[in-house]
């Protein structure tokens, strides 16, 4: 970890205009049977009713102040609450598209390649949050007012995740020189403060509805819905499989998969190396799952999912026969993000009996195998090997089952909701004198539903790894309120008796939120653990808050996959 920057892309869509779309909804019928009446025949009626309208809004808000000079700077005297949602949207994108300006001109001044090569990263992040914008408003769905948890957690993911884009497209400037990346960080700033407005006012919609109280409120409500939903024809597609029981990945071969492409690096294929294959994936696929099997053999590429590369499964032969192997690092000047031997952002992807492989070694520092910024995700039987920084669960929603992962430090990072079940994290030994981590979650917001869940894993050092030389832990607080629960698993006695190391240089361990429960092995004694304020004790009920089915609303997705998953505490563990 360290040197986590920029490139991202995806759903900064929401930025505020999903929350705002719900949120207006309930302001159209709070300010509509409140306010209208009090100001009925005033002259002033319509600027004060817009005005509540836009204070209402913002209430939640941790900027207020950002929110509603933003909001009623450009609204007038709008007081429609589709109008306000239009205000919202283009309020964003004119911010964003400024800043785009502001980061070719300051490239086109960048005096060293770290400092150019962020500055595209952040450019390549804003156009597409301009574009997701944009696009919002079409691919909303339908507005169900019995799936509202559902629909409010997809929002809290999403602008959770636009919020680590931003702050990722400014790690990216740690180790540049000149003021590039203060200039980005000041022209960034108001952007950020709406991508955390919005992600308060996605909070506090169910408050919001419980506020309103009274049933010609939520008749109001869903009659706003309705419109909207009419509106907004084109919703976000999701995949036949889900919600539905459709794959049977568990006995799933690549015969029996009939696979659309094969890929053998030895003739017997259609192509010899998987990025050619990657032609043939349909653009923003939902009709059925694209599958690739990549047959025995290590493949020695970068390969790269992008976003439109939706509904793509990849099979291979076994995760120690079928390899795609590569060995980029930021020793050797490539950022952290852009050392992913595989990066996955297209949607609902899933894996299944493959390996991973970063080989730059600890010497690299950080050197990723894998990088996944694709919501509800799946990773079955899959081998994730390197050193530092191994496995970049960056964003959104993620499952990994019967998967191995190795690595030095910070092996498993990133700001998703991310769960392990009947996983295995092998230490390895690390550089003279260096700790190892297994886990450094990214969580910047108290309100986001990201974290790391652990579950019937083991934990163990690999074969000769010195615990007398070389401590390891359980994780760290990456950033403020990184978050990891380790529940129902082998912890062996590679893990130090603290369990947990604080991030040098900040007060992460006071806000951050650790917890184990019901733990074995000689390394899950909790009676020497650090004592920070952010290390909780947990209990059987919380432990099981963070389990799949509640934590990543797995019932939804994993289950109809097929691929083994147990949604609450494992019985008999």
């Amino acid at each position: 970890m360290g040197g986590a920057d920029g490139s991202n892309k995806k759903k900064v869509a929401i930025i505020g205009a999903s929350a705002l779309i719900l949120v207006a909804m309930v302001v159209a019928v709070t300010v509509g049977v409140t306010v209208s009446r009090r100001d009925r025949g005033s002259s002033d009626g319509h600027t004060s009713t817009s005005t509540k309208a836009v204070q209402a809004i913002c209430q939640p808000t941790d900027y207020k102040k950002t929110c509603e000079e933003s909001l009623a700077g450009a609204a007038g005297n709008v007081t429609d609450p589709k109008e306000l949602i239009k205000v919202g949207f283009q309020v964003a994108m004119d911010k964003l598209r400024g800043v785009i300006e502001k980061s070719v001109t300051l490239k086109e001044l960048a005096k060293d390649p770290s400092t150019g090569d962020a500055l595209q990263n952040c450019k390549e992040l804003l156009e597409y949050a301009v574009d997701d914008l944009s696009d919002s408003s079409e691919r909303l769905g339908a507005f169900d007012m019995s799936k509202l948890d559902l629909y409010v957690e997809d929002l809290k993911v999403w602008l959770s995740a636009a919020m680590t884009y931003e702050q990722t497209c400014l790690d990216g400037f740690e180790n540049t020189t000149g003021d590039a990346g203060e200039k980005m960080r000041q022209f960034l700033k108001t952007s950020q403060e709406l991508t955390n407005n919005a992600l308060a006012m996605a909070d506090g919609i169910s408050t919001m509805f419980g506020a309103l109280n009274v049933k010609s409120g939520r008749r109001l409500l869903e009659a706003a819905a309705g419109t909207a939903v009419k509106k907004f024809q084109k919703a976000k597609v999701i995949p036949a499989w889900i919600d539905s029981r459709r794959l049977e990945l568990a006995t799933a071969t690549p015969q029996t998969l009939k696979p659309d492409v094969v890929v053998a690096k030895n003739g017997g294929g259609k192509y010899k190396t998987v990025n050619e294959a990657l032609k043939d994936i349909p653009k923003n696929n939902a009709v059925k799952v694209f599958v690739i099997y990549v047959k025995e053999g290590v493949y020695e590429e970068q390969v790269i999912f992008d976003k439109h590369m939706t509904n793509v499964m990849l099979i291979g032969d076994g995760p120690t026969k079928t390899v795609i192997t590569g060995r980029k690092n930021f020793a050797e000047g490539t950022m952290t993000m852009q050392t992913a031997t595989v990066g996955v952002v297209g949607d609902y992807f899933i894996a299944k009996d493959i390996g991973f492989e970063n080989t730059a070694g600890a010497i690299g520092h950080q050197a990723v195998a894998l990088r996944v910024q694709s919501d509800l995700s799946i990773f079955y039987n899959c081998k994730m090997d390197g050193y530092q920084d191994t496995l970049y669960t960056q964003t959104y929603r993620q499952f990994y089952r019967d998967c191995t992962i190795s690595g030095t430090i910070d092996f498993i990072f990133g700001d998703a909701a991310a769960v392990f079940q009947n996983c295995k994290m092998i230490v390895r030994k690390p550089l003279e004198n260096q700790a190892c981590m297994v886990t450094a979650h990214g969580r910047l917001d108290r309100r986001s539903p990201s974290g790391i869940t652990i579950q019937n894993c083991t934990i163990s050092g690999e074969l000769g790894y010195e615990k007398d030389l070389n401590k390891a832990y359980l994780g760290r607080p990456w950033k403020k309120y990184a978050r990891t629960i380790v529940i129902q698993s082998q912890i062996d006695d590679v893990i130090a008796p603290e369990g947990w190391m604080d991030w040098i240089g900040s007060n992460n361990h006071q806000s951050c939120w650790f917890g184990e429960f019901g733990n074995r092995g000689l390394g899950a004694d909790q009676t020497r653990r650090a004592t920070w304020r952010g290390i909780k004790k947990l209990t059987a009920q919380h432990a099981a808050d963070f389990t799949a089915g509640r934590f990543v609303f797995g019932d939804r997705w994993i289950q109809p996959s097929g691929v083994p998953y147990v949604a609450g505490m494992m019985p008999g563990v």
